[in-house]
């Protein structure tokens, strides 16, 4: 077996010590930065996004997983730059202002992570103009918003304006989600994409980065 398929394995089972051995051992063998990226890491929280996906597995799973996968990634971090290796896009997120549940997000974050995708992570109750500033700021393709409560989901019309006030929406696309977002309120409140789940998530999210790039 290859050592990026026992990467990908190993990290689909959530042992975080054993793939940043694994990682670190490819890195000696001279295999290329991108490969070991693509082929072991990305790979394997592919497969945990897509059983995440059909509930095969759950929160906890993703969770370990992605720990294991952040370790791995943190060794190839500063080699990617050397070797010109680029984000496959930079999203930011959020939850929206006045609200501060966060799983939602994290393994939103994770799943986009997961594909490649560079994820600026804005924490919760985040106010309007702070998206749009980070976007701006950090040349963000996407702006994600979350919510949970039907309260503060209002807060998500608040992102749109700011970013039409601010000149931006033909270059950033504002993707939402969360328990109590629908599509309907997504066409509402004229956000550009909204998903039920985090890894259908990460999947639009990469569809848009190539698609603008």
């Amino acid at each position: 077996m290859s050592i990026l398929t026992e990467i990908s394995e190993n990290l689909q089972r959530g042992k975080a010590k054993v793939v940043k051995e694994l990682v670190q051992q490819a890195i000696d063998q001279g295999i290329p930065v991108q490969q070991i990226l693509d082929e072991g890491l990305l790979d394997g929280m592919n497969v945990i996004g897509e059983k995440f996906k059909n509930n095969e597995v759950f929160v906890p799973e993703v969770l370990v997983a992605a720990r294991a996968m952040n370790m791995g990634a943190a060794l190839l971090k500063p080699l990617m730059k050397d070797a010109g290796v680029e984000a496959a896009g930079k999203v930011c997120i959020g939850t929206v202002k006045g609200d501060l549940h966060d799983i939602g997000k994290n393994l939103v974050k994770m799943m986009m992570e997961g594909k490649g995708l560079e994820v600026i992570d804005l924490g919760t109750d985040v106010a309007p103009e702070t998206y749009v500033q980070t976007a701006i700021d950090q040349g963000c393709q996407i702006i994600c918003c979350s919510a949970l409560l039907t309260t503060t989901m209002g807060m998500m019309g608040e992102v749109v304006k700011k970013a039409d006030e601010a000149g931006i929406r033909d270059k950033v696309k504002i993707m939402v989600g969360g328990a109590p977002v629908t599509q309907a309120f997504c066409d509402q409140i004229g956000a550009d994409r909204y998903t039920p789940d985090a890894a259908t998530a990460a999947d639009v999210a990469v569809s848009i980065c190539q698609a603008s790039a």
